[in-house]
Protein backbone atom coordinates (compact mmCIF):
# COMPACT_ATOMS: atom_id res chain seq x y z
CA UNK A 1 0.00 0.00 0.00
CA UNK A 2 1.71 3.28 -0.89
CA UNK A 3 1.12 6.41 0.72
CA UNK A 4 0.30 9.17 -0.49
CA UNK A 5 1.42 12.91 0.24
CA UNK A 6 0.04 16.54 -0.77
CA UNK A 7 1.99 17.55 -3.93
CA UNK A 8 3.29 21.12 -2.82
CA UNK A 9 4.11 23.49 -6.05
CA UNK A 10 7.92 24.60 -5.66
CA UNK A 11 8.64 27.94 -3.83
CA UNK A 12 5.20 28.64 -2.84
CA UNK A 13 4.49 29.48 1.14
CA UNK A 14 1.66 28.29 3.14
CA UNK A 15 -0.23 31.83 3.03
CA UNK A 16 0.09 31.66 -1.03
CA UNK A 17 -1.67 27.92 -0.66
CA UNK A 18 -4.26 28.74 1.70
CA UNK A 19 -5.24 31.92 -0.78
CA UNK A 20 -5.31 29.63 -3.34
CA UNK A 21 -7.53 27.23 -1.99
CA UNK A 22 -9.83 29.81 -0.70
CA UNK A 23 -9.38 32.04 -3.79
CA UNK A 24 -12.87 31.69 -4.86
CA UNK A 25 -14.99 31.86 -1.92
CA UNK A 26 -13.04 34.90 -0.71
CA UNK A 27 -13.56 36.86 -4.25
CA UNK A 28 -17.04 35.72 -4.10
CA UNK A 29 -17.73 37.18 -0.38
CA UNK A 30 -16.40 40.85 -1.41
CA UNK A 31 -18.62 40.58 -4.69
CA UNK A 32 -21.51 40.32 -2.75
CA UNK A 33 -20.63 42.49 0.06
CA UNK A 34 -19.65 45.21 -2.63
CA UNK A 35 -22.40 44.17 -4.31
CA UNK A 36 -24.57 45.22 -1.54
CA UNK A 37 -22.97 48.27 -1.00
CA UNK A 38 -23.88 49.64 -4.16
CA UNK A 39 -27.22 48.13 -4.23
CA UNK A 40 -28.18 50.27 -1.33
CA UNK A 41 -26.41 53.26 -2.31
CA UNK A 42 -23.85 53.26 0.07
CA UNK A 43 -21.19 53.38 -2.62
CA UNK A 44 -22.05 55.32 -5.96
CA UNK A 45 -22.52 52.97 -9.21
CA UNK A 46 -20.13 54.67 -11.39
CA UNK A 47 -17.14 54.80 -9.35
CA UNK A 48 -17.66 51.14 -8.22
CA UNK A 49 -17.87 50.10 -11.92
CA UNK A 50 -14.56 52.40 -12.89
CA UNK A 51 -12.73 50.73 -10.17
CA UNK A 52 -13.82 47.13 -11.17
CA UNK A 53 -12.66 47.47 -15.10
CA UNK A 54 -9.55 48.80 -13.92
CA UNK A 55 -8.89 46.08 -11.43
CA UNK A 56 -10.10 43.31 -14.42
CA UNK A 57 -7.66 45.38 -16.56
CA UNK A 58 -4.83 45.56 -14.44
CA UNK A 59 -5.27 41.39 -13.79
CA UNK A 60 -5.02 41.04 -17.69
CA UNK A 61 -2.06 43.51 -18.15
CA UNK A 62 -0.02 41.93 -15.04
CA UNK A 63 -0.87 38.40 -14.65
CA UNK A 64 0.96 37.54 -17.07
CA UNK A 65 4.21 39.15 -16.10
CA UNK A 66 3.77 37.83 -12.64
CA UNK A 67 4.87 34.06 -11.59
CA UNK A 68 2.59 32.14 -9.82
CA UNK A 69 2.32 32.59 -6.63
CA UNK A 70 0.72 34.55 -3.79
CA UNK A 71 0.63 38.05 -6.02
CA UNK A 72 -1.02 36.33 -8.89
CA UNK A 73 -3.70 34.53 -6.77
CA UNK A 74 -4.10 37.62 -5.25
CA UNK A 75 -4.38 39.91 -8.50
CA UNK A 76 -7.08 37.06 -9.39
CA UNK A 77 -9.17 37.01 -6.19
CA UNK A 78 -9.63 41.05 -6.74
CA UNK A 79 -10.30 40.97 -10.48
CA UNK A 80 -13.12 38.16 -9.80
CA UNK A 81 -14.59 39.76 -6.88
CA UNK A 82 -14.73 43.17 -9.10
CA UNK A 83 -16.19 41.40 -12.21
CA UNK A 84 -19.03 40.16 -10.13
CA UNK A 85 -19.77 43.67 -8.33
CA UNK A 86 -19.82 44.81 -12.32
CA UNK A 87 -22.39 42.47 -13.12
CA UNK A 88 -24.34 44.06 -9.51
CA UNK A 89 -25.86 47.16 -11.52
CA UNK A 90 -26.74 44.56 -14.89
CA UNK A 91 -28.56 42.27 -12.24
CA UNK A 92 -30.33 45.19 -10.48
CA UNK A 93 -31.63 46.76 -14.41
CA UNK A 94 -32.67 43.29 -15.50
CA UNK A 95 -34.81 42.11 -11.73
CA UNK A 96 -36.07 46.18 -11.96
CA UNK A 97 -37.03 45.71 -16.03
CA UNK A 98 -38.93 42.49 -15.10
CA UNK A 99 -41.02 44.03 -11.92
CA UNK A 100 -42.08 46.97 -14.38
CA UNK A 101 -43.02 44.51 -17.23
CA UNK A 102 -45.09 42.42 -14.10
CA UNK A 103 -47.10 45.75 -12.92
CA UNK A 104 -47.58 46.69 -16.34
CA UNK A 105 -49.11 42.91 -17.19
CA UNK A 106 -51.30 42.94 -14.13
CA UNK A 107 -52.68 46.46 -14.71
CA UNK A 108 -53.19 45.19 -18.05
CA UNK A 109 -55.59 42.72 -16.75
CA UNK A 110 -57.15 44.40 -13.73
CA UNK A 111 -58.26 47.09 -16.54
CA UNK A 112 -59.83 43.93 -18.70
CA UNK A 113 -61.56 42.67 -15.77
CA UNK A 114 -63.17 45.93 -14.86
CA UNK A 115 -63.79 46.75 -18.34
CA UNK A 116 -65.57 43.16 -18.50
CA UNK A 117 -67.16 43.03 -15.67
CA UNK A 118 -70.95 42.21 -14.46
CA UNK A 119 -72.54 45.91 -14.08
Amino acid sequence: MAYQTPVLEHGSTRHGRWLRANRLKIALWIAFVEGLLVVFDVIDVLPALLIAGLVVIAYFWLSPRLRPGLARDALWTGAVSQAGVALVPVLVLVVGTLALIAVGVLAAVVLVVLITGRR
